[in-house]
């Protein structure tokens, strides 16, 4: 198996301020722990380049795109949780670029590529928040529908927060499968995300999503995502797997109030790749949020570790769910849901 991953001196750029909880130098640190593991030398490594308007305006709205290059040159706010700095425009076009740049590598031989500034699901066709000014995800698919003529996308995101941008772009398009587990939105921004949204009109059953409550540990989470995510992906049979692996679900992440440790990650990783080489051998990693400068870290090697079935990943003691019938009985919830459009 070929892998390759994209990285950019520039992406350590994507930085909203030493008081914001994304500081930009994650991407710069990924590559240095990898390099001290003796990891990085399992992939090839590619230089992105930005996305052009013409490819930002495949997802994005005429005025959001020009407002946000407006910003770029004032600096300001996007929204209140997310500044806008000077030169930002450049930066979120060289992140989407590197998404787009990884789905390539797929159609060149590589059967996994990793964009380690990727997985800004927040944002959508005409606004954002939550640290995200273009939806990477979104014009990645555009970009590999328009030159590869794929015909079924599968997002699997398991990022804390539930990805609302991709879903409000998504979510009447049967040929997108975007399945999200996430911390429940009563719970934590942005608020989205319940059981109930399926997807819209002739695209029902094409939007997931699982919320689990606060204080899920990874024994529940595992379960959870072994009971719905391979059955739906074998039935979808996609033709690219998109993984947003973000790891603000770890129990030290300062943002939310799950409870994963670094070896669930690894599982994590090592059965979404399983089920790409069983259905599409062509995976997309986008590696997402994290915000404990130490954690998020570990929890992305480990990341890399389950893509490449690695046994050297790190592990720590498991944090008992506090309220594992509750996941169950949302997951049995779900399952019914689904049951119209899936066999699960």
């Amino acid at each position: 198996m070929k892998q390759a991953i994209v990285y950019h001196e520039d992406y350590n750029k994507y930085d909203l301020g030493t008081d914001h909880p994304l500081i930009g130098d994650k991407p710069k640190n990924i590559m240095a722990y990898l390099k001290e593991k003796n990891l990085l030398a399992e992939f090839q490594v590619f230089t992105p380049k930005k996305a052009t308007e013409a490819d930002l305006l495949k997802v994005h709205a005429a005025a959001y795109v020009d407002h946000i290059k407006k910003l770029s040159q004032t600096g300001g706010w996007l929204s209140e949780d997310t500044p806008a700095p000077k030169g930002i425009f450049e930066i979120a076009s060289l992140a989407a670029g590197g998404s787009m740049c990884a789905g390539e590598k797929l159609f060149e031989g590589f059967q996994v590529a990793i964009n380690p500034l990727g997985g800004f699901h927040h944002a959508s066709k005409g606004h954002s928040s939550g640290f995200c000014f273009f939806n990477d995800i979104a014009v990645a698919i555009e970009h590999l529908r328009a030159v590869h003529h794929l015909k079924r996308f599968m997002i699997i995101d398991v990022d804390v927060h539930h990805g609302n941008g991709t879903q409000d772009i998504y979510i009447d398009d049967r040929s997108v499968m975007n399945l999200s587990f996430h911390q429940d939105g009563r719970t934590l921004y942005p608020g989205t995300g319940g059981m109930e949204t399926l997807g819209r009109d002739d695209a029902a059953g094409y939007t997931i999503n699982l919320p689990f409550p606060p204080g899920t540990g990874g024994v529940s989470y595992l379960n959870a995502f072994k009971a719905i995510v391979p059955p739906v992906t074998r039935q979808f049979k996609p033709d690219v797997i998109l993984y947003q692996s973000g790891v603000d679900t770890h129990h030290v992440d300062p943002l939310a109030d799950l409870n994963l440790t670094y070896q669930t990650y690894y599982h994590l990783a090592k059965q979404v790749e399983e089920l790409s080489q069983e259905t599409c051998q062509k995976l997309l990693v986008l590696l997402g949020g994290g915000y404990n400068s130490v954690a998020c870290i570990k929890s992305y090697y480990n990341v890399f570790c389950g893509l490449l079935g690695k046994q050297e990943y790190l592990e720590e003691e498991d944090i008992p769910d506090s309220d594992p019938a509750a996941v169950r009985h949302m997951v049995s919830q779900l399952k019914a849901s689904l049951s119209e459009y899936w066999t699960l």
